[in-house]
């Protein structure tokens, strides 16, 4: 049995690890909607699973959609229904746009945050990570 030196272990560790893992690196990834057009409408199938993803309540996600996108909606069960047709492109597009306003952290870019509630319609992002308060409209 031979022994092998220092080095040569290395190697052969090295040449076991895979070359690069799936994914970017972060924890958090900002998620995608699952939809498909039927006649007029536009349907999100995975509305409910997005809003969990990003720790936020349905309604406010559908207020801003609705706002944003200026399309009357309704929510049937686990989807959502936009009442126009709109490209996946645009809605995720959105949707993008809602997680940088409303979830990302803007001091440590963490999605570890919460939203507060002040009184006179006045909120607050709150950062879990770091403790960083911002006033969101």
């Amino acid at each position: 049995m031979s022994e092998k030196t220092y080095e040569q272990l290395l190697e052969s560790a090295y040449a076991t690890i895979p070359e690069k893992v799936s994914g970017s690196g972060e924890r958090f990834e900002i998620p995608k909607f699952d939809y498909f057009t039927e006649g007029t409408k536009t349907i999100i199938k995975n509305f409910s699973v997005v809003c969990e993803k990003i720790r936020r309540d349905k309604s406010i996600l559908m207020k801003f959609l609705s706002k944003e996108l200026a399309v009357p909606l309704e929510e049937q069960g686990e989807r959502l229904i936009l009442q126009r047709k709109i490209t996946g492109d645009i809605i995720n597009k959105k949707l993008e746009e809602f997680v940088n306003r409303f979830v990302i952290c803007k001091e440590c870019k963490k999605p570890d945050t919460h939203i507060q509630e002040l009184g006179h319609g006045m909120k607050q992002l709150i950062c879990e990570a770091c403790g960083a308060r911002n006033a969101i409209r």
